[in-house]
């Protein structure tokens, strides 16, 4: 027998298991059928004594030979068919039973590889990754990678000792996939994939695809079962199917998770994610915040990139829990009426080893070319758009989060970046395209079939797009060129306003034009407007220290501020700490300094006065439609009065079916006692909301009267209305048409 086993052995592939150098390992491991009648069964177990095949399937138990001092065992049974079998290992006095890992069969059948080498598995990550199963009746972990040009490839892991030559991984070719099934790994096992690359390198990767990582600075993958979390937000789901972004109304909270409350205790460096739905959910519910949005919650290794240099796209940061912890997350703010909205990054990724970099000892992920590889500001690598199986884990990425997170949407970030091949470099450091022209036609080919893919869901779910340049159609459809997002961010609107907002009021006039410009592109895009946390960093100042002027200028310079924006055409989204008036930046190492909101001299404070406002200005937006049905639509918007530029007074009209509103802004220090306004027909006009009321800590330069208009021209008008107008304020009036024959009828009494 021994001299027959002997004609099958392959003796390189065999030493080359004990150095992990075995790309094929099914070729010398596992069942084979040599013959009709005879199966050969291998296994290399450094540590056994002994091993006997036995199961169900065999007539008695095969004792194994130890063929070499290596561990490599080896028997011929005789069988027609390969039979169900386990291993009995004895190491010393102790007896293992162990199932045959190459016995298992592949996972990935014909289809899922053809989808997945042609970019459109949407759901590729239900097998690649690391996936806990039980297999005709063992309990183990499926492990499946994409590595196709690496010479091997082992899972290592505290199951085997970190050892790479106890699991090299099979090769399924025809996908460039290393998959195995290894018995008796459960959830929570840390584990890795060492790779042998292409450029002979070794490497211990984290699973692109895994689920759960180690807490930086340690970078292991955990295996997780997500099937586990029993869901209880169906009644927000429902209802959600009913949505459309770019018609209800939207106010967004942006939230960097580890720095909005951070624990008493020292020992304690961040909260759990259960502990911080209650918090972020009831204070967004007292504030009147739709939405919720978090700066990336991907597995990232820096804390000071905020999350955008993400390295675990499937795996929300264990920073704050484990992925239960995060759906826990998602689960309670939807049953309290709270959206949630992801940032996610398709543009770049970082260059840590254990990372996507270079993964398999080649440029999977990125692109060979430095010139179209790497982004030089930012010192991160850039995706290959034209690579089917990148293109299959970013959309299935994107994917995952609203499939298995119940995620409502995805703000992209850095979209410019990937829109254009020159985007931050200098002639010479960019390749054209085919046309010769600077557009990168392959990403934009992904966003629009990703943006499609979301929207064919119909479940309510969309895509916000950081796009900071005047790139055309980004929420326009596919079939009219455009990238289908349901919202764009407006930068124009933020950089002009934020740039004539820190201007002196007395110089304010010659800087008219940034308070108008945003209309007369507002309709060439669904908006959202911001004041994120970009605006925030970097020695930019806070927005409270962005506005001029004394303290009570800069509260009612704010509050003017966050009036204005509610008032203008958009959606709306702030960056936390802002509307209360934040005075230090935004940093990832403190929590908001929320002491501003405790009594002074048992006086309330300015910061709680001016939270109260921005929550009682929610409340008014959500309860008026004119702020909101018609933002896409130029019906829902009408100038009064655009040119005063001497006073830096703007005024116009917010509409929907049923209700019209004035609004008039002034834009200085100056009060005055009855200041004309055009009004869009004769009236009666109520001041139905004033940021310059006492409550909000303004002067109480108010209109407590109903104004009756009369017949005037002003501002290009047949009438006019004569208001109090409050300093630095907005203040907006409801509008109530009188009966054209009302006059006629009481005279005739």
């Amino acid at each position: 027998m021994a001299k027959q086993l002997e004609d099958y052995m392959q003796w390189p592939e065999i030493e080359a298991l004990m150095y992990a150098e075995c790309g094929r390992p099914e070729t010398v491991l596992g069942p084979k059928q040599v013959d009709k009648s005879h199966v050969l069964i291998t296994a290399f177990e450094p540590e056994a004594d002994s091993i006997v095949v036995s199961g169900e399937d065999l007539k008695k138990e095969y004792k194994m030979t130890k063929m070499d001092e290596t561990g490599y065992f080896a028997v011929l049974i005789q069988a027609k068919k390969i039979p169900s079998y386990h291993f009995v290992l004895k190491q010393g006095k102790k007896k293992i039973e162990k199932t045959d890992a190459y016995a298992v069969d592949s996972l990935f059948d014909g289809v899922d590889m053809t989808q997945f080498s042609n970019g459109i598995h949407d759901t590729v990550y239900e097998k690649l990754g690391a996936h806990p199963m039980t297999i005709e009746g063992v309990k183990g972990t499926y492990f499946a990678v994409w590595a196709p040009e690496a010479k091997a490839v082992s899972v290592v892991g505290d199951f085997n000792d970190w050892q790479a030559a106890r699991n090299p991984m099979r090769y399924l070719e025809a996908a460039g996939i290393y998959e195995l099934f290894v018995p008796g790994v459960s959830a929570g096992d840390l584990y890795k994939y060492e790779i042998w690359g292409a450029d002979g390198k070794r490497v211990m990767k984290a699973d692109p695809y895994g689920n759960y990582a180690e807490r930086r600075p340690a970078t292991a993958s955990i295996v997780w079962d997500l099937n586990k979390y029993h869901w209880k937000d169906e009644k927000w789901l429902t209802e959600r199917k009913k949505w459309n972004a770019k018609k209800e109304p939207m106010l967004v909270y942006e939230v960097a998770l580890g720095a909005f409350k951070k624990p008493a205790d020292a020992e304690k460096e961040f909260y759990n994610y259960r502990e911080l739905a209650p918090m972020i959910c009831d204070y967004c519910a007292e504030m009147g915040y739709t939405h919720v949005e978090l700066m990336p919650i991907m597995e990232h290794p820096y804390d000071a990139s905020w999350g955008y240099q993400v390295t675990g796209y499937y795996a929300p940061t264990s920073r704050y829990g484990t992925p239960d912890d995060f759906m826990y997350f998602v689960d309670y703010l939807h049953q309290h009426g709270l959206g949630v909205i992801l940032d996610w990054v398709p543009a770049h990724f970082p260059k840590d080893e254990h990372g996507l970099a270079r993964f398999d000892g080649t440029c999977l992920y990125e692109h060979l070319d430095k010139r179209q590889g790497e982004h030089p500001h930012w010192g991160t690598l850039i995706y290959n758009y034209g690579r089917p199986e990148v293109i299959n884990f970013l959309t299935a990425n994107a994917l995952f989060w609203l499939e298995r997170f119940h995620i409502d949407g995805l703000r992209m970030d850095a979209v410019a970046s990937m829109l254009y091949l020159d985007y931050g470099k200098e002639d010479g450091e960019w390749v054209a395209n085919v046309y010769g022209g600077n557009e990168n036609l392959e990403a934009i080919a992904f966003l629009q079939n990703l943006n499609k893919k979301i929207h064919e869901r119909k479940d309510g779910s969309f895509s916000i797009a950081e796009e900071s340049t005047a790139w055309p159609q980004v929420t326009g459809p596919v079939k009219e060129g455009g990238l289908d997002f349901d919202l764009k961010w407006n930068m124009g609107w933020m950089n002009d306003y934020l740039e004539y907002i820190r201007t002196d009021p007395l110089f304010r006039k010659g800087r008219h034009g940034m308070l108008t410009f945003s209309m007369i592109y507002q309709y060439s895009e669904d908006f959202m407007l911001v004041l994120s946390h970009d605006e925030v960093v970097h020695m930019k100042g806070s927005m409270f220290t962005k506005m001029p002027g004394s303290i009570s200028d800069k509260f009612a310079t704010l509050r003017l501020t966050y009036g204005y924006m509610a008032a203008h055409p958009g959606k709306k989204l702030i960056f936390m700490g802002q509307e209360f008036g934040q005075e230090r930046e935004f940093s990832e190492k403190r929590e908001l300094d929320w002491n501003l909101l405790d009594a002074v001299d048992g006086e309330m404070s300015d910061n709680e006065r001016l939270r109260q406002y921005v929550s009682v200005l929610n409340s008014f937006y959500l309860a008026h439609p004119a702020m909101y049905e018609l933002d896409a639509r130029p019906a829902g918007f009408e100038w009064i009065s655009t040119l005063d530029a001497d006073h830096s007074v703007i005024a116009f009209l917010r509409k929907s079916k049923d209700e019209t509103l004035l609004v008039v802004c002034n834009f200085t220090p100056v009060s005055y006692e009855a200041f004309r306004i055009g009004v869009p027909f004769a009236g009666k006009y109520k001041e139905i909301f004033n940021s310059d009321a006492s409550e909000y800590g303004g002067t109480g330069f108010v209109n407590p009267r109903v104004k009756q208009s009369k017949r005037k021209h002003w501002d290009g008008r047949v009438n006019s209305i004569e208001c109090r107008l409050a300093p630095l304020s907005i203040q907006i009036f409801s509008c109530t048409k009188v009966p054209s024959n009302a006059g006629r009828k009481k005279k005739e009494r």
